[in-house]
């Protein structure tokens, strides 16, 4: 028996910065993945993710228009979403 092929999709995805530009938000959408399997790979100007479900793999490698501070990064998952939040480097 051979092991099914899961589909690749890219995730939905949010960016901004708030009023103030001092911090940079990302929400990405990952219906039915679990915390566990999330790899999130944050850069000074971009980002890797990867989620995966039984039937799907969310992939996707993204630019963040300003640079912001990577090792600060906060971030929250619940119910399928990925609360993503930064400090912009000014």
């Amino acid at each position: 028996m051979s092991k099914k092929e899961k589909r690749m999709v890219s995730p939905n995805i949010c960016e901004w910065a708030d009023d103030k530009h001092n911090k940079y938000h990302i929400e990405i959408t990952l219906p039915g993945v679990e915390k566990d399997s999330i790899f999130l790979k944050m850069y000074g100007d971009s980002f890797f993710i990867k989620g995966e479900t039984e039937e799907l793999v969310y992939v996707g490698s993204y630019a963040i228009c300003c640079p912001v501070k990577a090792t600060k990064a906060k971030a929250k998952y619940k119910n399928g979403l990925l609360k993503i939040a930064f400090l912009l480097r000014i």
